[in-house]
């Protein structure tokens, strides 16, 4: 929820989260009264809201993303029923929507039900399971379920040729941050949607950003603050931008399985005790300070190498080795090496 209030013939957004934490009495019936009262205090914060340009980009990436998991629920449907018909094609076939797959389904619209042929329209490396392909054919594939089939093909067909068009009307107005998001893609784990999406949510103006903390503090992937009694236990991370949040965290998950860089060395060393999801948040947090840096030092990103944070932390790992060797029962004695 936000509220909008005028301040000398200008409008500005405030987060009622942020309102709520301010003491005083509120109620629905002197919300207004009590909020202009906090806003001659200063007590009010604007919220960020970019320029048109910005927010125009913002609802094209949005709407894409959308369809794009519209796209997901529509396969699984499809998956249902190709399954509730005993045709167990998913099971051989990587993708039922490739090119042998979408022949196999458009047979079966048609009245095709011999396995022996729906087998024989498979292509490249699928024609090397035409034994397997024959079996999971054979099922109970009804006028139902061709109807209902093509109607799902249909749906797909549309959704991926909505999403064809909004990326082409993105690519038109991504022209003016056309040097922003070469650098963003030179980020291990950040293609070229990761990137649109970073460019349109933060608006690639870093000057709305005090530092890269502040930025991942707004997008809701820094680690929470929960302490009580001088105990800090785990927090949880605060409610941010989700669709920031949800493209950094693809981003990082991509990053992660990448080699011989300093994302992927610190999704492994953070997955190893706190696990994959902590690690995945982490990698992303990074990938946005990154981004942070690119955009508003106009330089491009240089690897660090995967032994970036051991440099940067010799002491630590030298204390941790060290205490490795004498578990094992070894007796060091450290010496500088000759120059």
């Amino acid at each position: 929820m936000y509220y909008v209030l005028e301040q000398d013939l200008c409008v500005i957004l405030v987060n009622a989260a942020h309102v709520k934490q301010v003491p005083g009495h509120k109620t629905d019936v002197a919300d207004c009264a009590w909020l202009a009262q906090l806003l001659e205090h200063g007590l009010l914060r604007a919220s960020f809201v970019p320029p048109r340009p910005i927010r125009e980009l913002r609802d094209l990436t949005r709407l894409r993303k959308s369809l794009i998991q519209d796209r997901a629920g529509v396969i699984n449907r499809l998956h249902k029923v190709l399954q509730d018909s005993g045709i167990k094609l998913s099971n051989v076939a990587t993708n039922v929507l490739g090119v042998s797959g979408r022949a196999m389904l458009s047979a079966l619209i048609g009245g095709t039900n011999d396995p022996d042929q729906l087998a024989e329209l498979a292509r490249g490396r699928l024609r090397s399971k035409l034994p397997a392909l024959r079996q999971a054919l054979t099922g109970r594939f009804r006028a139902h379920h061709a109807f209902l089939v093509g109607q799902l093909l249909a749906h797909i067909d549309y959704l991926e040729e909505a999403v064809v068009d909004l990326s082409q009307r993105i690519d038109e107005l991504m022209a003016p941050f056309a040097a922003v998001l070469k650098r963003l893609v030179t980020i291990p784990g950040v293609g070229q949607r990761a990137a649109e999406v970073i460019i349109a949510e933060t608006g690639s103006d870093m000057s709305q950003f005090p530092s890269p903390q502040h930025l991942s503090s707004w997008a809701g992937i820094c680690p929470g603050n929960d302490e009580s009694a001088g105990k800090r236990r785990r927090g949880k991370t605060r409610r941010g931008n989700p669709w920031l949040r949800a493209g950094l965290i693809e981003a990082g998950q991509a990053a992660a399985r990448t080699k011989r860089t300093a994302l992927g060395a610190r999704y492994r060393r953070i997955m190893s005790h706190r696990g994959h999801i902590k690690a995945v948040l982490a990698v992303a947090r990074s990938i946005l300070e990154i981004s942070y840096h690119l955009m508003r030092r106009s330089t491009t990103y240089q690897e660090l190498g995967t032994d970036y944070c051991d440099r940067q932390h010799a002491e630590r790992v030298k204390r941790r080795s060290l205490a490795q060797l004498e578990r094992l029962g070894y007796h060091v004695t450290l010496r500088p090496a000759a120059a």
